[in-house]
C-alpha cells in the first residue's frame, strides 16, 4: 500500500476563489476520498466528520480500549503484483463513486439524516438480517438506540452496539462465521444487551455519526461509567469468534468495577430511601396518634363545656321559676 503522505492530494486551483461553504464541501469530499482509501487498506481513517445529531454517550474518554483488525497484506510476488495492478482501478472506481455521491449530496441532502421511524428502522434491519443469515443470532434489542441506553443504565448491564455496513466486503463473513456462531450467540445473550442496525437506515446512520466508526464490522461496548453512559471499548475489522469473545471479556473485566460501584451506590441510596420512608411512616403514625389524642381531648373539653352550659341553663331556669312564684305570691 502506498503511504498516505504519498497519495495524491486534491486541491482547488489557485486562480479560483472559493467561498467558505464551497471550501468546507471540498474538504469534506477530500476526507471522504481519503477515508475510502484507508478503509480499503484496513487503515483507520484520518478524517472523521463531526456528528450532526450527537447522542448522550460519552465518546471523549481517552482511556477507551480500541482493537482494530487490519486486512491481511498481500503475500509473495504474485500477491503484490495483483494488488498493484488493481490499485489504480480501485482508486479510480472509489474516487468516481465518491465524486458522484458528493455531487448527489450537494444537490440533495442525505435522506438518512432525517430519523422519522427509528423503531421501524430496527425492525426492518432485523427482518433483513434474518432473511440473509438465519435466525440463529444474538438477541437483537427491538427498540431505539436511546431506549437501549436507558435500559442498560437502569439494569446496570453492558450494551454491545453493532453497526452493520451492508456494502463492506467483510460483512458477509463476519455475520455468518463470527456473529452467528453458537459460542458468540451464547456469550452475548448471557452477559449483555445487544443493539444493532444498518448504517443504511436513518437510525443506524445517526448512531454511526455519534460513535464515529473507522471501518466495518464495527462493535462498541457501552456501560455506565462515572454516572455517564460511556464507550469503553471499540472493535473494528474482521474479527474471529474466539478473538471476539476474548476481547469482549477483557473489556468487561476492565470495567466491571464501575458497575459494581454504581450498584453499591444504588443499594446505599435505596437503603437510605427505605430508612427515610420508615422514619416518615413512623412520624406519620406518631402524628396521627397525637392528633387522635388532641381530638379526644377537644371532645372531652367540648362535652364538659356543653355540660356546664346545660347546668347553667337549668340553674337559670330554676331561678326564673322561683322568681315567678314569688311574684305570684306577692300579687295575691
Amino acid at each position: 500500500a502506498l503511504p498516505i503522505s504519498r497519495r495524491r492530494k486534491m486541491a482547488a486551483p489557485e486562480e479560483l476563489e472559493l467561498t467558505q461553504e464551497q471550501t468546507e464541501r471540498l474538504l469534506q469530499f477530500q476526507a471522504a476520498v481519503q477515508d475510502r482509501l484507508n478503509e480499503q487498506e484496513g487503515v483507520p481513517t484520518v478524517f472523521t466528520p463531526p456528528p450532526t445529531r450527537p447522542l448522550m454517550v460519552n465518546t471523549a474518554d481517552h482511556r477507551v480500549y480500541s482493537y482494530i483488525v487490519s486486512r491481511p497484506q498481500p503475500r509473495g510476488l504474485l500477491g503484490w503484483g495483483y494488488y498493484l495492478i488493481l490499485l489504480p482501478f480501485r482508486f479510480t472506481y472509489y474516487t468516481l463513486l465518491d465524486i458522484f455521491r458528493f455531487a448527489y449530496r450537494f444537490i440533495r441532502p442525505d435522506p438518512r439524516s432525517r430519523v422519522t421511524d427509528p423503531v421501524g428502522d430496527i425492525v426492518s434491519f432485523i427482518h433483513a438480517f434474518e432473511e440473509q443469515y438465519g435466525r440463529e443470532h444474538p438477541v437483537f434489542y427491538q427498540g431505539t438506540y436511546s431506549q437501549a441506553l436507558n435500559d442498560a443504565k437502569r439494569e446496570l448491564r453492558f450494551l454491545l452496539v453493532y453497526l452493520h455496513g451492508d456494502e463492506h466486503q467483510d460483512t458477509e463473513e463476519f455475520c455468518r462465521n463470527t456473529l452467528c456462531s453458537p459460542e458468540v450467540v451464547q456469550f452475548i445473550n448471557s452477559r449483555m444487551l445487544f443493539w444493532a442496525c444498518s448504517t443504511a437506515k436513518p437510525e443506524g446512520y445517526r448512531v454511526s455519526q455519534a460513535l464515529r466508526e473507522n471501518t466495518y464490522p464495527f462493535l462498541a461496548m457501552i456501560t455506565l461509567k462515572d454516572r455517564r453512559m460511556t464507550v469503553v471499548g471499540r472493535l473494528e475489522g474482521l474479527i474471529q469468534s474466539a478473538d471476539l469473545i476474548n476481547q469482549l471479556t477483557f473489556i468487561m473485566d476492565a470495567n466491571r468495577t464501575y458497575l459494581v460501584s454504581e450498584r453499591l451506590e444504588r443499594e446505599e441510596r435505596n437503603q437510605t430511601q427505605v430508612l427515610r420512608q420508615q422514619q416518615d411512616e413512623a412520624y406519620l403514625v406518631s402524628l396521627r396518634a397525637d392528633q387522635e389524642k388532641e381530638r379526644q381531648k377537644r371532645e372531652k373539653l367540648e362535652q364538659k363545656r356543653k355540660a356546664e352550659e346545660e347546668a347553667q341553663k337549668r340553674q337559670l331556669a330554676e331561678e326564673r321559676r322561683r322568681l315567678n312564684l314569688r311574684e305570684e305570691k306577692e300579687r295575691k
